[in-house]
């Protein structure tokens, strides 16, 4: 597991939930890894908060599905399964499509104008091949978007959801046909936000989803074979 010393120490005064966006992406990004119990003591110490932050914490990260609380044992970060996938993906399709259906009719000139730029400095994080920057972008993009749809009910429940994707799409190698297709995708998302076509967007935007559930299914299935060998 990468050192954790790497991180910066909260201070006192923060909330439980400012814990919970320190811990969100030491879980996404495996770096504490599926199927692993959370090294509650330690975080504890290097975060400089007590046990009471730290279990509020994980509790909402369990709400989320990232982690498992276990009577006596901790907390255990999730596995990521192919039943998961194919039960949270279609639901994430069907909120990014009217996530894109709403911002079409909502969002201002500066709002595509900002989304533009984080596309085209995408498009340049693809040309260079510099992935972890392209994944940053790309859901700076989605959440760009669903701001724009200004629909908090709807913004909570597709965070909720795509927080635990996030780790799947993090984590499966994605290949260059797949990618390549991806920023073509993003293409067709760009095209359709500046024409302000909602309904032309909201389909995009669910088969993108759809392509990304396809991608990372193959990846777990590849993953099952191997284990299997």
């Amino acid at each position: 597991m990468t050192d954790l010393s790497a991180n910066m120490v909260i201070e006192r005064r923060s909330l439980h939930l400012e814990l919970v966006e320190r811990l969100r992406p030491l879980i996404i990004e495996s770096e504490i890894a599926p199927g692993k119990k959370v090294p509650e003591k330690a975080l504890c110490e290097q975060f400089s908060v007590s046990r009471t932050p730290m279990r509020e914490a994980l509790k909402v990260l369990a709400a989320e599905g990232l982690v498992r609380l276990e009577p006596n044992r901790g907390a255990w970060v999730t596995l990521i399964t192919i039943e998961e996938v194919e039960e949270v993906f279609p639901v994430l399709a069907v909120l990014e499509g009217l996530s894109g259906e709403l911002a079409c009719a909502k969002i201002t000139d500066e709002e595509i104008a900002g989304i533009r730029s984080l596309h085209d400095a995408m498009i340049k994080s693809y040309r260079d091949r510099d992935l972890a920057t392209y994944f940053k972008l790309n859901q700076d993009i989605h959440l760009g978007i669903l701001t724009a749809a200004r629909n908090e009910t709807l913004a909570n429940s597709s965070m909720a959801l795509s927080a635990r994707m996030q780790r799947a799409r993090y984590a499966a190698n994605m290949s260059d046909e797949r990618w390549s297709e991806a920023v073509d995708e993003h293409n067709e998302i760009m095209r359709a936000l500046e024409a302000r076509d909602g309904k032309m967007l909201a389909s995009i935007l669910s088969v993108h989803m759809k392509n990304k559930q396809n991608s990372v299914l193959r990846w777990l299935k590849n993953a099952a074979d191997h284990e299997a060998d």
